[in-house]
């Protein structure tokens, strides 16, 4: 009987995966198909595996550079990193020791983050026209930012409310000001989820989509966009199999992210769930 519910279990995990992963799955496989397989042959199965489709990719630049693609969206989401954690980590600690903070900002932030960003679309492209930020990498990071400040404030409001206040009361009998507690005393203590918060922000900034689209056109053109412009990059049709190996390089960077840094994400996220 314990067998018997082993295999059963094994068995609808990996239904489980499969149904879950099964579009990255048929991406991955399609990359590997000519494109007449690729018309022909829907299935996973590879009849005749070639590699010419990321070689086409990574080789043809004269009309889609694909390492510009890749070079933006790696500025652009480490500028909408970075600055998001610089933002939210003292409003995480001024949310934390005050309960203005808590009852108010924070779910305000929050809340924001529930809103359709379409709904931000036209006054942030007048608002970037007039101030000469369309089309670069510093206006796409910085709206990327904004993207991820209520993400990054949940994660490090949690972190900051762990570290005992005592600390700060310390701190301030030796002469040290709040910014100086923040930096010195608090920062250190919630590195791993400065981490998790840096992995999470720079994956959903490396796959936005929407504002990629809306505020560049040419020279900031990140990978998520530049991605859907190798679907009829030699025209008469899609091209499958290029434009599935354009979609499988342009995941890589966020799942590679994240496979390194699971242990990491999952340390963070349960610290703190139990309390001796």
């Amino acid at each position: 009987m314990k067998a018997a519910l082993s295999t059963l279990r094994i068995v609808v995990y990996g239904l489980a995966v499969l149904a879950m992963n099964f579009p990255v799955i048929a991406t991955l496989v399609t990359s590997f198909k000519s494109a007449r397989e690729a018309a022909t042959n829907p299935s996973l199965w590879i009849a005749a595996p070639t590699l010419a489709n990321y070689a086409k990719v990574l080789s043809d630049t004269t009309r889609f550079n694909i390492y510009a693609y890749l070079f933006n969206s790696l500025v652009a989401a480490l500028i909408g990193t970075t600055l998001a954690i610089a933002l939210a980590l003292p409003a995480a600690y001024g949310i934390v020791r005050s309960e203005t903070g808590q009852r108010v900002m924070l779910p305000l932030v929050i809340n924001l983050r529930a809103v359709p960003l379409i709904i931000f679309a036209i006054p942030l492209y007048m608002m970037y026209q007039w101030l000469g930020l369309l089309d670069t990498r510093v206006g796409l990071g910085l709206i990327l930012a904004i993207v991820n400040v209520p993400l990054a404030l949940v994660i490090l409001v949690n972190a900051v409310a762990e570290v005992p206040a005592e600390l700060d009361e310390a701190a301030k009998i030796d002469g040290a000001s709040s910014w100086q507690t923040l930096v010195t005393i608090v920062r250190p203590l919630v590195r791993p989820a400065l981490v998790t918060t840096f992995i999470f922000g720079f994956i959903t900034a490396w796959n936005e989509f929407l504002f990629g689209l809306l505020l560049t056109t040419s020279r900031a053109v990140p990978m998520t966009v530049g991605a859907s412009f190798f679907f009829a990059a030699s025209g008469g049709g899609v091209q499958w199999g290029t434009a599935s190996a354009v979609m499988i390089l342009g995941a890589l960077p966020p799942a590679l992210l994240g496979l390194v840094m699971y242990r990491q994400i999952s340390s963070s996220l349960t610290a703190g769930a139990i309390k001796g």
